[in-house]
């Protein structure tokens, strides 16, 4: 992977001159670079990871197994794209196993992810079953630990 997405990757607040002395290369190019990735649509937005526990906001999350019948003309890429639509929905994947989809939803109380589920998720056409796991507490997300530093104990290395 280009450096350059890498470091965004990692680390999205970094300016264009931070990016500049840690990749050494001229700004200008950094800025040009970023630019040409956006209107190419490899980079598609830039995210803040925020630990709401720590600001008292109550979200309820549920990680949802999806199975559903393919489509003749579009396999799963139809049912998939309607679920993605909507705005509980943080992320769904298409995956292999037991069930065609992980879908991660997002609601403020556990009835309205319930009701999310019910009525509109499994009463789509082509979902054959769902099956919901509500999320208790993170522990990392995107590859950062979602708690203090205080805690030196490393995990052990065995040869």
């Amino acid at each position: 992977m280009d450096p350059l997405l890498k470091s965004l990757r990692e680390n999205a607040s970094l300016t264009p001159a931070e990016l500049s002395r840690r990749l050494g290369k001229p700004e200008e190019e950094i800025v040009e670079a970023i630019k040409k990735y956006e209107n190419q649509k490899v980079i598609l937005g830039y995210r803040t990871l925020i630990d709401e526990e720590l600001l008292g906001v109550d979200r309820v999350r549920a990680v949802i197994e999806v199975r559903t019948t393919p489509e003749r003309s579009g396999g799963f890429n139809r049912v998939a794209t309607r679920i993605a639509r909507y705005h509980e929905v943080r992320t769904c994947y298409l995956v292999s196993g037991g069930y065609d989809l992980l879908v991660v939803v997002e609601g403020g109380s556990l009835h309205d992810v319930a009701t999310f589920v019910a009525e509109k998720l499994a009463a789509l056409e082509g979902v054959v079953s769902t099956c919901t796991h509500f999320m208790l507490k993170p522990y990392k997300e995107h590859g950062v630990l979602m708690f203090p530093d205080d805690d030196p104990e490393r995990l052990k290395v065995s040869p």
